[in-house]
């Protein structure tokens, strides 16, 4: 199984969702770091579960340790290696799904490729194996503001059919965790809390769209071929549970345009090469131009809903089932912390595959 992502910046999650607990290793952290769990658990606290009613009530603190590769609150640039327990098992409530195969979830597919499964809570493809990209996450986003004060805002865009207006300012931690939903607009904020309550109560669940933009990327990160820079977002937002699309700038909308419409002209601002537009979202050719990145990810409804389902079990038989346990009506608030991690990732590995390739990032 792939459970390593990244190049120079590397990380490796392990753990299931209803086992002794889930952890990361973190290699390519250089020495020198100042760094404390304390700084980690704030970010998982963002997507642990329990926070508030529209989330899974799964009580667990996510409580996270740091094992190794920090020394008197320092990184020594050996392995980094964390890790949370987990507490609240209710492993009777899968009972019925060791023979029967959830529908739109990954116990068939396993099935057929391993021969053998782990029923609860989805092992591996449980969204609790997140935790561990989000604490190394939490490394790479205090690497990218030291090496060049990069900031990154990822915020709900979209629930089921509600969505926030279209908004150009970067929008602050403050405003994003100003409410449950993680949505920067207060309006459209209470109406997707308001609907997701709805769903619950109907004992089922809605998807939507996360938004994440990033500001003070220099320009040359990435590169024109198979390590695009959107190829790597790309691949880092797709790898997360639930997701079913992704697109950058204008994306498909841009599709409904002609190339004189579409196209960023390129302008001399006080002395900077800029563009007057940014339909291209930040990245032209794979690299990164120094404008503001932008895109954005889609999130499917949870796949495990409290109404009955036809399905089938593991010989054939046609049968149905209802979903017991514990389970978000909709992942995108708990999703949030989890794609700025991501962009955190890929962005300070392709930082340092510069650096290593060119010495030094263009400075202004």
């Amino acid at each position: 199984m792939g459970n390593i992502f990244g190049t120079l910046f590397r990380i490796s999650t392990w753990g299931e969702s209803h086992g002794g607990g889930v952890g990361v290793v973190v290699d390519g952290c250089p020495p020198g770091l100042p760094l404390s769990a304390e700084e980690i658990q704030v970010e998982l606290d963002r997507r642990r579960p329990g926070q508030s009613k529209i989330v899974t009530q799964r009580k667990e603190t996510d409580s996270v340790i740091i094992l190794s590769g920090v020394y008197q609150g320092k990184s020594t640039g050996t392995p980094i290696s964390m890790m949370t327990s987990n507490v609240d098992h209710r492993p009777e409530a899968y009972d019925e799904m060791r023979t029967k195969f959830r529908p739109s979830h990954a116990d068939f597919t396993y099935q057929q490729k391993f021969g053998f499964r782990n029923p609860e809570g989805g092992g591996r493809s449980s969204a609790r194996e997140t935790i561990g990209r989000v604490a190394a996450g939490t490394i790479a986003r205090k690497l990218l503001r030291l090496a060049g004060e990069v900031e990154i805002a990822a915020f709900v865009q979209r629930i089921h059919d509600i969505e926030m207006p279209e908004r150009n300012g970067f929008p602050s931690r403050e405003e994003i965790d100003a409410n449950p939903v993680r949505c920067p607009d207060s309006a459209a904020a209470e109406s997707m809390e308001k609907r997701i309550m709805e769903i619950r109560k109907e004992g089922d669940s809605v998807g939507g769209v996360i938004e994440c933009r990033v500001r003070n990327l220099p320009a040359g990160l990435g590169a024109p071929v198979f390590d695009r820079l959107e190829a790597d977002l790309a691949k880092a937002m797709l790898s997360l549970p639930a997701t079913k699309g992704f697109e950058i700038g204008s994306g498909f909308g841009g599709t409904f345009s002609k190339g004189s419409e579409h196209n960023d002209a390129f302008e001399n601002r006080e002395g900077r090469i800029r563009t007057t537009s940014n339909r291209a979202g930040g990245v032209l050719g794979g690299i990164s131009s120094g404008e503001e990145l932008r895109f954005r990810i889609a999130f499917k409804p949870t796949a495990t809903i409290l109404k009955p389902q036809q399905t089938v079990t593991e010989s054939g038989e046609e049968t149905e089932l209802k979903g017991k346990g514990r389970h978000d009506p909709c992942v995108l608030p708990r999703a949030v912390p989890i794609v700025e991690a991501m962009t955190a990732l890929v962005l300070v590995d392709h930082w340092m595959r510069q650096h290593a390739q060119c010495g030094s990032l263009p400075v202004e």
